[in-house]
């Protein structure tokens, strides 16, 4: 292999990242074509030929952090959108908590934003509680969950009184079903993803656990948000080991994440976890969606790997690893012997074959950067260059979300990293995906303002 152009050294990139797979299937489907390309799309990157890589490696072979042109591009994607975008008009609270929790990994002061925050969302906020995805739409699930974490990311007391908390319970009580999850809005889809979204914003917002009087889901037996929860959570893990949307689905990356991210929400992983999943099984799954010699994970069996997954896949490994090899005495960093994922193909994936040379990360390589893979492909960068455990200790709540504010983080340190430490992202809570602190400051706002 040639030297990186403009060093001395030649990068040292492991044959496992540098050749097509050994085992490969014989037969001849779209599926396993479409494998090849992108194989043969990815080598250049992550040998470290590619012309937009191979003037930027480190004596790895992996390529540095473009930090400031994707800062550039994610303030870019907080500004005004031109007329093509209108189909994005139903997605406004994401097109803004994407831009402002990767500018918070990449460590700039999104506060900054806080008055456009409050002008955007009030409009969006429904009396009857939540908010929708643009001005006069109807309030949903997703839309109400990406506001709530995007006036988290911005702070301040101004910011935290916008919500209409108690609305917010009531709609939330609409939402609740009788066999225990949660519909996206009201006589919408029941999936997964109802039950993260809303164990979030009432674990932040510190609302109730009491179901509202008219719920429909406390006329069916029911008493409060949890009840039927972990159960219907249960339900949704394939035959396959992973999780899909619905009890009878097809496993998917991001209803993985929602799944497990929801348990931990309400009960310690090294508990909730074992309880309800399968974990010889899940743990098949999940390590099945990391491929060689890209380094990324997919969303699901026989799909591509894809930027994005590397939040949605593998920010489930630290919720994992944290339910496996917890231990009580964790008043220091524990010992983490054994990765169940390699932190060191995700890097040359999310780095070499992600970054877009004028700013934002892709997909994969041949398709255009957007803030939605900017900043799951950011997120799971942070993921890998840190540790995430638990102090049960340190936790500032107290009560059914104890265990899910007493994460934390230190750098991971090896001698196998192979990213350089100038890359190193702010470290953001794995059940919420904001940094650990704003997760905090909303929670303790709302104790100290009970509705």
């Amino acid at each position: 292999m040639a030297a990186a152009s403009g060093h001395d050294f030649e990068p040292r990139v492991p044959s496992v990242f540098c050749e097509q797979r050994a085992i490969r299937d014989q037969l001849d489907t779209e599926t396993r074509r479409l494998q090849d390309e992108t194989v043969l799309s990815c080598l250049p990157y992550l040998r470290g030929t590619d012309k937009t890589v191979r003037d930027c490696l480190n004596a790895h072979g992996v390529a540095w952090l473009q930090r400031d042109h994707h800062i550039e591009y994610l303030y870019d994607s907080l500004e005004d959108y031109p007329g093509s975008f209108v189909s994005f008009d139903s997605s406004r609270p994401w097109l803004s908590y994407w831009g402002l929790a990767g500018l918070a990994l990449l460590g700039e002061d999104v506060t900054k934003y806080r008055h456009r925050v409050i002008a955007n969302f009030t409009p969006m906020q429904n009396s009857g509680g939540g908010f929708g995805g643009g001005h006069g739409q109807m309030s949903h699930l997703a839309c109400s969950f990406a506001a709530v974490l995007s006036i988290a990311l911005v702070g301040g007391a101004d910011a935290y009184e916008l919500v209409d908390r108690r609305a917010m319970w009531s709609w939330l009580g609409e939402l609740k079903q009788p066999d225990g999850g949660f519909q996206m809005v009201v006589g919408g889809e029941e999936d997964v993803r109802g039950a993260y979204c809303a164990m979030v914003i009432i674990s932040l917002l510190d609302l109730p656990l009491d179901l509202p009087p008219e719920s429909n889901a406390r006329q069916s037996g029911l008493r409060t948000f949890l009840d039927g929860l972990p159960e219907y959570l249960a339900r949704c893990q394939s035959y396959e080991g992973g999780i899909s949307g619905q009890p009878g689905g097809e496993a998917h990356g991001a209803y993985a994440f929602c799944a497990l991210a929801c348990l931990c929400i309400i009960g310690k992983p090294n508990e909730i976890i074992p309880r309800y999943m399968d974990v010889p099984l899940l743990l098949s799954w999940l390590s099945a969606r990391q491929y060689a010699p890209e380094g990324g994970f997919s969303g699901r069996t026989n799909k591509l790997v894809d930027a994005c997954y590397s939040h949605w896949v593998g920010d489930c490994w630290p919720l994992v690893q944290s339910a496996l090899y917890y231990t009580a005495e964790n008043e220091s960093v524990p010992a983490l012997e054994n990765d169940l994922f390699s932190r060191e193909g995700l890097a040359r994936y999310i780095l070499n074959c992600c970054q877009n040379k004028t700013g934002g990360l892709r997909d994969k390589p041949g398709k255009r950067p957007d803030s939605y893979h900017t900043c799951y492909a950011l997120a799971g960068l942070s993921m890998l260059q840190h540790h995430h455990y638990r102090v049960e200790a340190s936790s500032p709540v107290k009560g059914v979300f104890a265990s899910a504010f007493s994460w934390t983080s230190a750098p991971f340190r090896s001698d196998a990293n192979v990213f350089d430490e100038e890359d190193r992202l702010v470290p953001l809570h794995p059940l919420y995906t904001i940094p650990h602190q704003k997760a905090v400051d909303i929670r303790r706002w709302c104790e100290e303002h009970p509705i």
